[in-house]
């Protein structure tokens, strides 16, 4: 029956049915098959999105729009352009710093590529680098999103698994800034080996100029982290803080959003946000079905008997991740095979908070392998430029991505070692 399940899943997911929708299906025809209660469903339906950890989820996808239109991702870009632009693969490296700030305040890998790849893109082309190069920068850096916290995919995560968000974030915090390290040393390089051109060298007067000018949307994620590894507040309630303190930047210090951008604004974040829910409502009917079959204790029995152990269990499942991050988006990767793994993590001793990470990362890799890598789709949407061009410029970073992997996997500690001991 669970066959079945997956077999009508990726049927809908073939003939192009939304993600939400094909889980939301084929989870209903094997229940409906075993005269479920349509009632209970409904129930789970909503006790699915009915989490206070989900709602940071539109807070922090409203920061990054209120950041996009209100000028604050311009200004920190042209900072770190007058400080770094000049030097050898400078452009490169102001392509992954933008991403890395956008990621760790918006927490959105598409949202990331779009706003910066908008800028980047043809910037980096204008300074003489390559344009296949180009594109797979900044569809790598976006990748960034998932990992660097306020990550959606790790909130999700920490709702499925009961951990604590904010020690999710935290155990993100060293891979995260790892794998931005191995993009910047590429970057140098790849730029030094091609030479390729740089920006005019800035005066300090322009810089003491761009850094006043960006400084106000480079204290959000200082604010951020504050507020959540402080203990000041929640990751929800940060969110919040995060949107209004962007909004307010926005409107009274660039005075770049005006009332004629509301609307747009709460349109995206609607747009975007309710596409989120949908997908994890619809993925708790999945769920559901495979709990009531006991597809997760089968799964575990079936992996005890292979005698693995946790470093080959790992490398067995990123290989599964790798394959299903192929033709699915990582919040449902995580929202479907969490639940699968969970007592078998249990049963071997894993830690809940490094295989979080080492979820992260392959699911990172998923956003840049076709067919369903939505980086690939974002990068080809702002280039105008055939998918299959774009693929082809990600195949070098695939490569770093899949080292970075190795490195956490083999290392638990650059995940652990930050996280209060009271929570390991």
């Amino acid at each position: 029956m669970t066959f079945f399940l997956f077999a009508i899943f990726i049927f809908l997911c073939i003939i192009r049915v939304p993600i939400a929708f094909s889980l939301a299906l084929s989870s209903l025809i094997m229940l409906l098959y075993q005269d479920f209660n349509v009632v209970t469903l409904i129930e789970k339906l909503f006790f699915g999105i009915n989490s206070s950890s989900l709602m940071a989820i539109p807070g922090f996808i409203l920061t990054g729009v209120l950041m996009l239109t209100g000028g604050i991702s311009r200004y920190i870009l042209d900072c770190l352009k007058a400080w770094i632009g000049h030097i050898p693969g400078g452009m490169a490296i102001v392509t992954v710093l933008t991403c890395m700030v956008f990621a760790s305040i918006s927490g959105s890998s598409i949202a990331t590529v779009v706003a910066i790849g908008t800028i980047m893109i043809p910037g980096m082309i204008q300074a003489g680098y390559d344009k296949k190069y180009s594109m797979g920068l900044v569809a790598t850096s976006g990748t960034l999103g998932s990992l660097i916290p306020p990550s959606i995919g790790l909130i999700v995560y920490g709702t499925i698994t009961n951990t604590s968000v904010g020690d999710l974030f935290i155990a993100s915090l060293i891979p995260g800034l790892l794998f931005g390290f191995a993009l910047l040393v590429s970057a140098v390089i790849y730029a030094r080996k091609n030479r390729f051109g740089r920006l005019p060298a800035a005066s300090w007067q322009e810089r003491k100029q761009k850094t006043l000018k960006a400084i106000w949307g480079l204290l959000l994620p200082v604010i951020i982290f504050y507020c959540i590894y402080g203990g000041i507040a929640t990751p929800t309630e940060t969110s919040v803080i995060a949107a209004f303190y962007a909004f307010m930047i926005g409107v009274f210090v660039y005075k770049e959003i005006k009332i004629k951008d509301i609307h747009k604004i709460f349109r995206d974040l609607v747009y975007t946000s309710s596409m989120v829910y949908l997908i994890i409502a619809a993925a708790s009917i999945f769920s559901m079905y495979l709990t009531l079959n006991q597809v997760p204790q089968q799964v575990s029995l079936w992996i005890s008997e292979l005698y693995l152990n946790p470093l080959g269990f790992l490398l067995l499942v990123s290989l599964l991740l790798l394959i299903l991050g192929t033709f699915l988006d990582g919040l449902s990767v995580i929202l479907i095979i969490t639940p699968i793994l969970l007592p078998v993590l249990t049963a071997m001793d894993i830690n809940l908070y490094y295989f979080a990470i080492v979820m992260a990362i392959n699911l990172e890799i998923g956003m840049i392998t076709p067919p369903v890598g939505l980086n690939l789709f974002a990068v080809a949407g702002i280039t105008r430029e055939p998918l299959e061009e774009v693929i082809k410029s990600v195949l070098p970073f695939i490569i770093i991505m899949l080292i970075v992997l190795l490195i956490v996997i083999l290392f638990p500690q650059l995940s652990l070692m930050l996280i209060p001991h009271r929570v390991l």
